[in-house]
């Protein structure tokens, strides 16, 4: 069923609901809020109070009640480190970060690691030369790293001493969520949402999907994707009709994340495999149905109708094969195909775009429980001990943070990219048009919407997004109807940064990674159950019950912060 038509929230609401963004509690008072915000929009675009001496009207100490970054516009510089890879977009080269330094005097240099992003910001640690800013996935294990090693600022201690108005836009359940035992927060995510907001406001979040590419689908006759027997009659059928698309091969299977997401977690996902039984951590790696479900890929290795392309294609191959529109079948959050999917659908073959459909199911025939959003958010942000200036940082992603600096971020330059149409800020319907047909173009040349995602606020920014086009929006809607939304609390159980659990777990996980190819190609069922039951083993050696009782300790531990 598709999602909840979003009632329009007003300023002052949005506000509001980012202080609540993650447990829903935290009270805030809409006409507090609302006064703060007309405060901050009597600013000017260069960030300056309407006068022709800021300094006399501007607080002189931070205060709780206004936004601490315009008491110092002067230029400087903040490096920050954005952990993926594949991060492309560069500070200075749009109009948007072009504006925003202006406003706030504030120029980011961005860094991204040239390969695994772990292991570059450990080198960094190493040698003590870190980043301003810091963005990594929630669930890396450098983020406790950091943490643990005393690497960043608690940011609580930072606000108390340069920005008090932090606590009005960060929200007091974001800060609740992700204390830490001495009391102090280190990061603020991006993208986290609450189970109530999503049960509230229909928005989950949710992003994993099972894609087919649309032509190859409904000429096959919509096969039956969801059983062992279909999916292997689909890949026959391809193997025999399709095997290749403008005179290239095409590739009839990619897994997002290879063997630690999109053959795992994402899989056991799509088969609607509990992670607990009885109010205990469940083992879904010994779950029957994926083991089943793994023997099909196998099966399907066997008899030709898979090659080895999802297990060892590079980033760039993978790019190259979607473009082309050379996959059958894809487990791949939507998202990764909202620039491709115009693209192809604009193309010489406009039904070669991709769409969500049913994948593979249990044995009950279940729909998936695909992972909705989730307090921890997608990235968390946090401010080095190597910066020389803590004070700027904090005041910038306050800035970035609050509902102005969310409009900017998004929006851009109110007359630039977007005008008040009723009220209610619009994008350029030229800047629409691009959103469905060259989105590249869009993030490169303007840099709005989702280009500096790092500090994104969708309770916020979601009521400003035009109408997605519809070979975006099927898979959206497809993605929300299936989604778990009280699940999120099961995601990043496992343990991170230098303590023993961790380290075991990282061997457990690592080895997991070496033996699923072994698995796929194994010869027979046999050899299957000899490789899985040998990995067991060594999984019990390496310290497999102390990461259960890990696992089990945390989710118990959120279970109790979401009560309070």
């Amino acid at each position: 069923m598709p999602m909840k038509r979003i009632k329009m929230i007003k300023p002052f609401m949005a506000l509001t609901l980012s202080m609540i963004l993650t447990l829903s509690m935290a009270a805030c008072s809409g006409s507090d809020s609302n006064e703060n915000e007309n405060k901050s929009e009597s600013s000017t675009d260069t960030g300056t109070t309407k006068t022709d001496d800021a300094t006399a009207t501007a607080p002189a100490t931070p205060s709780a009640e206004e936004a601490a970054w315009k008491l110092d516009t002067s230029p400087i510089e903040l490096s920050w480190f954005v952990g993926a890879s594949w991060y492309a977009h560069q500070w200075g080269d749009s109009l948007n970060s072009k504006y925003i330094t202006e406003k706030t005097g504030v120029n980011v240099k961005l860094e991204v690691p040239s390969g695994d992003a772990n292991e570059q910001l450990t080198l960094m640690m190493t040698s003590g030369q870190l980043p301003d800013l810091i963005s990594m996935g929630s669930w890396e294990t450098a983020v406790k790293k950091l943490w643990e090693g005393d690497q960043v600022y608690a940011l609580n201690e930072l606000a108390d001493k340069y920005d008090p108005y932090f606590y009005k836009v960060a929200g007091d359940g974001t800060l609740k969520w992700y204390k830490q035992p001495n009391g102090n927060t280190y990061g603020i995510p991006n993208d986290s949402y609450s189970p109530n907001l999503m049960h509230e406001t229909g928005m989950t979040a949710a992003n994993q999907t099972f894609l087919v590419r649309k032509d190859l689908y409904e000429e096959m006759g919509k096969p039956d994707l969801s059983t062992p027997e279909g999916f292997l009659g689909a890949l026959q059928t391809l193997k025999d009709k399709y095997s290749t698309y403008k005179g290239q091969p095409m590739s009839p299977f990619f897994a997002q994340g290879n063997v630690p997401y999109g053959m795992t977690e994402y899989l056991q996902n799509l088969l609607a495999i509990p992670y607990e039984k009885d109010g205990k951590v469940y083992d879904r790696m010994t779950d029957p149905d994926y083991i089943k479900w793994l023997k099909t890929f196998r099966s399907a290795y066997e008899k030709g109708l898979l090659n080895a392309d999802f297990l060892v294609d590079s980033d760039q191959q993978v790019e190259e094969k979607t473009n082309n529109a050379r996959y059958f079948m894809m487990i791949r959050e939507w998202t990764g195909m909202a620039a491709v999917n115009p693209m192809l659908a604009a193309s010489a073959n406009p039904d070669s775009y991709y769409i969500a459909v049913d994948g593979p199911q249990n044995s009950n025939g279940d729909s998936a429980k695909l992972f909705p959003g989730n307090m921890d958010g997608w990235m968390v942000t946090m401010i080095s001990k190597s910066t020389k200036n803590p004070e700027r940082a904090i005041r910038f992603l306050t800035y970035l943070a609050s509902e102005e600096g969310q409009r900017d971020l998004f929006l851009g330059k109110e007359g630039e990219t977007w005008d008040n149409v009723g009220g209610k800020p619009e994008l350029k319907t030229d800047l629409v048009n691009l959103v469905n047909t060259d989105i590249e173009k869009l993030e490169k040349e303007y840099g709005v919407l989702d280009t500096y995602w790092m500090m994104r606020n969708p309770v916020i920014v979601n009521q400003w997004r035009p109408e997605k086009s519809p070979v975006i929006k099927q898979m959206e809607d497809f993605a929300n109807a299936q989604a778990d939304i009280d699940s999120g609390i099961y995601k990043g159980l496992d343990p991170l940064g230098d303590s023993e659990v961790a380290v075991n777990w990282a061997k457990i996980s690592q080895n997991w990674q070496e033996v699923m190819p072994e698995l796929i190609m194994a010869k027979d069922d046999a050899a299957f159950d000899k490789i899985f039951d040998s990995f067991l083993s060594r999984r019990d050696k390496y310290g497999f019950v102390q990461v259960m009782e890990y696992r089990q300790t945390e989710l118990d531990a959120r279970k109790a912060k979401m009560a309070e």
